[in-house]
């Protein structure tokens, strides 16, 4: 499995001579009976760290534990709260910034983190450089390229593209399951209320028997081209 952790020194760093920290933010909640708990933060970490063997950037380690608070039903889900995760944010940014960098790029691998979006919006407005990646646009274009075949909307959680992105990634860390898990439900329009518990006994919302490890290995190399446009808002006169 690929280390969560960087394991760079700071004599590699000063050569790397970064202008852009990226930073992964995970979550530690459920994710069905077969994807372990920090699934979130392991996504997170592959997306960022191959962006990093790509692309001139500080690789910073992973936040582990965010806003699941939709998932707080099913036993070993933590959560921080909104305005907690704001202020981690905020404190990564000023303490690199602080050190001679020029921007924060933060890698979210949980939905559930909206407050990352007001985050970024909040900051550019005060003239600092922060950006959310991957955006939606950026997701569609890599389900696409990975000939992914369930929805966005249908691939909720613990489904085709998580599995999919563990199997290629780290698939000792995946139980047996997958394979029947699949369950859908489309209309979700009271999640915020009444959480995930409303809509599946099992925590999956999906279809992870569709995943494969090729599928995994497309999202990430298409997720790391994208990054290319990021990077550019940042480096580019």
């Amino acid at each position: 499995m690929t280390p969560l952790l960087p394991t760079a020194t700071t004599t590699e760093e000063r050569q790397r001579n970064a202008q852009v920290a990226i930073l992964p933010v995970g979550s530690f909640e459920q994710h069905g009976d077969y994807l372990p708990l920090s699934t979130d933060t392991i996504v997170a970490t592959l997306i960022a760290r191959q962006i990093a063997d790509a692309y001139p950037v500080l690789l910073l380690p992973p936040v582990t534990i965010s806003c699941s608070h939709e998932h707080s039903a099913w036993p070993g889900t933590v959560s921080i709260s909104a305005r907690t995760l704001h202020a981690i944010i905020t404190d990564v940014y000023d303490s690199v910034t602080r050190s001679g960098l020029a921007a924060l790029v933060v890698v979210n691998g949980h939905g559930g983190n909206y407050v990352l979006s007001n985050v970024v919006q909040e900051a550019n407005a005060e003239g600092r450089h922060m950006a959310l990646f991957p955006s939606r646009e950026d997701w569609t274009e890599a389900r696409a390229a990975a000939q992914l075949t369930s929805s966005m909307h249908e691939d909720m959680h613990a489904g085709e593209l998580e599995t999919s992105l563990l199997l290629h990634a780290c698939p000792e860390v995946i139980r047996p399951g997958y394979q029947t898990a699949d369950w859908t439900a489309d209309d979700r329009r009271h999640l915020l209320t009444k959480g995930m518990q409303a809509y599946t006994d099992s925590g999956v919302i999906g279809r992870p028997s569709l995943a494969t490890a090729e599928k995994g290995k497309a999202l990430l190399d298409s997720l790391t081209s994208s990054f290319a446009d990021v990077l550019d808002l940042f480096t580019k006169p």
